[in-house]
């Protein structure tokens, strides 16, 4: 006896090696995290900006005040840039910080508890549903896009995205048996998830503003 009968084939350890590989990697969701805070906290600390100058001289015009459309000052004026009655971009601030510096420390590898997990799974379903509201309220209320606001929700998608993937894959959310293999076969396509996702929004906003697009042409 060669003892061969306890290897497994070429083939079926490739097949073995394959399934243990996640597609949704521990790097992956560290760069995501890491580009998405830091780009979420940029924005956020611009508009911050804007806002204060703003509310100190009612005159000024914001840098990202483009045209009719793509106008910060616009945005910024309306109730919906205040609902918790201070400027939202503070909001993004504490927020894209606790982001980015979950994202640093993954690079390290140093382990993180389920519990911080649990509280990161809840922030960026807070903060999705949250962004997903002001999209609403930009198109269909306020009329008009602010590109700062543009990149947070550019950020915020794939953030709540991957962390969520993450969490489901790696066991740190409680779920039925059923759901994680959900989450496992939507992890094979994640890039293509996030990227239809991308495109419906990008829809939504082509079609809201058509009018004013063909001007331009």
């Amino acid at each position: 006896m060669t003892g061969g009968a306890d290897v497994a084939p070429a083939p079926a350890r490739a097949d073995m090696t394959s399934r243990a590989r996640p597609h949704v990697t521990d790097r992956l969701v560290a760069a995501v995290l890491t580009v998405g805070g830091a780009i979420g906290l940029l924005a956020a600390f611009a508009l911050a900006v804007e806002k204060v100058a703003l509310l100190q001289d009612p005159s000024h015009v914001p840098t990202c005040s483009i045209n009719p459309i793509l106008s910060c000052g616009s945005v910024m004026s309306a109730p919906q840039a205040e609902v918790l009655g201070f400027p939202n971009p503070f909001l993004g601030i504490v927020g894209f910080t606790v982001v980015l510096v979950v994202g640093v420390v993954m690079w390290t590898a140093a382990p993180l508890p389920r519990w911080f997990w649990l509280g990161l799974q809840t922030g960026t379903v807070l903060g999705t549903a949250f962004v997903h509201w002001l999209i609403v309220q930009s198109l269909y209320r306020i009329n008009a896009l602010c590109p700062y606001c543009m990149a947070v929700w550019a950020v915020v998608i794939p953030v709540f995205w991957y962390t969520t993937v993450y969490c489901l894959t790696r066991g740190h959310l409680p779920a039925p048996p059923a759901v994680r293999r959900v989450a496992e076969a939507a992890a094979r396509y994640h890039a293509v998830i996030a990227t239809g996702w991308y495109l419906l929004i990008a829809g939504l906003v082509l079609q809201r503003f058509w009018p004013y697009w063909t001007s331009l042409v």
